[in-house]
């Protein structure tokens, strides 16, 4: 991974990041598909270290902005949370972010505790998860460990605060409630569950 390849430019701004090993051939793609596209739509080289999961991405020239570094350090981080290449790539647009919840952070390391509130998140046949995700017009994956939310900035914190109440053992009927009437501060129609 060191010194120049295809074109990258020597002693500028380098990101790093960490993906499951499970996660990494959706990251590279197909014959390369994902890290072709970060390339031609971001101007970026993304190495990938299939062994350890270690992701390092550098500008290919000089020209190429920090902000396109760290939306590509987003689209990965996204693939490694669970998002498809196709659901992650919203986060390439300028006004979409990336926002993880850190379950054990949250719960504790207990594996039942863990299990209980990804239930309660996902809920049957996942129609909690999709709820959440058609009221706030976000998309949201369930990981090991972790919940992440792709969405505009407002959209992805009613999201976040409703997961967040989820958590905290509210009802999925109140969760649902709460998140329309925000959504309707916020100026979005939201979607009648």
């Amino acid at each position: 991974m060191s010194g120049e390849k295809g074109g990258v430019m020597p002693g500028v701004t380098r990101l790093s990041t960490k993906i499951p090993l499970e996660r990494v051939g959706v990251v590279i793609g197909n014959k390369a598909a994902v890290l072709e596209m970060l390339r031609r739509r971001l101007g970026v080289s993304v190495s990938v270290d299939s062994s350890s999961g270690n992701v390092t991405i550098e500008p290919l020239s000089q020209g190429t902005p920090v902000a396109n570094l760290l939306k590509a350090k987003e689209f990965i981080e996204a693939i490694g949370y669970g998002f498809s290449p196709e659901r992650a790539e919203r986060v390439l647009d300028e006004d979409q972010v990336l926002v993880v919840i850190d379950l054990k952070g949250l719960v504790g390391d207990s594996e039942n505790n863990l299990r209980r509130i990804k239930g309660r998140i996902i809920g049957e046949e996942g129609r909690a998860r999709r709820n959440i995700e058609e009221i706030t017009n976000t998309y949201i994956s369930v990981a090991e460990n972790a919940v992440a939310i792709i969405g505009s900035y407002e959209e992805a914190e009613v999201a976040r605060q409703a997961i967040e109440m989820l958590i905290e053992g509210k009802q999925h009927s109140t969760v649902y409630k709460y998140a329309e009437r925000m959504m309707s501060k916020l100026g979005r129609r939201p979607k009648i569950w």
